[in-house]
């Protein structure tokens, strides 16, 4: 006899949307820790050229990448819209710089589809976790953790230990 598995339904996503150029884009919602205004940004030597620098966000050094540049755009003029997308990666705090961030929207499992083969966009395929369909648009919804590999992660993570200040060490009394 033929077994038969049941399937699990997909739970609803809630995503934090934003703009790139003309593009829209979701995130999952959890891997959202905040987002900023863009601030003053400290250029990082010897860093990809996608990451712009670090910034200093309430005692914590967070590596901030121009997304846009990331997915192949040109970058974008910076503007009052322009936020910072703090997310986690991995282990990692990174933050993305987006032309601006438009809402939190719930998308139902039903209205996410697989990446078809036939989708126009500049952005590359492998950083794209699916597209959700919305009455009036169709939204690309980033793999973060495809956004940054692996090892472009723990570079980051070096760079930030390298110029991030030792903790003050208390002497016993």
């Amino acid at each position: 006899m033929a077994e038969v598995k049941e399937s699990k339904p997909k739970e609803d996503s809630q995503l934090v949307v934003f703009s790139i150029k003309d593009e829209e884009f979701g995130v999952d919602i959890t891997q959202v820790k905040e987002i900023v205004k863009l601030s003053e940004i400290t250029y990082v030597p010897k860093a990809p050229a996608f990451i712009e620098g670090v910034i200093n966000l309430r005692g914590h050094i967070v590596a901030i990448i121009d997304l846009a540049k990331r997915l192949g755009f040109a970058s974008s003029p910076r503007g009052e819209e322009t936020r910072i997308i703090v997310v986690e990666i991995g282990t990692s705090l990174v933050g993305m710089i987006v032309d601006a961030v438009s809402e939190v929207l719930k998308l139902s499992s039903s209205s996410i589809e697989e990446v078809p083969s036939l989708i126009e966009t500049e952005v590359p395929e492998h950083y794209i976790r699916g597209v959700g369909k919305l009455p009036s648009k169709l939204l690309i919804l980033l793999d973060l953790d495809k956004v940054l590999s692996p090892e472009e992660t723990m570079h980051i993570e070096q760079h930030i230990k390298s110029i991030s200040p030792e903790p003050e060490k208390k002497d016993k009394p």
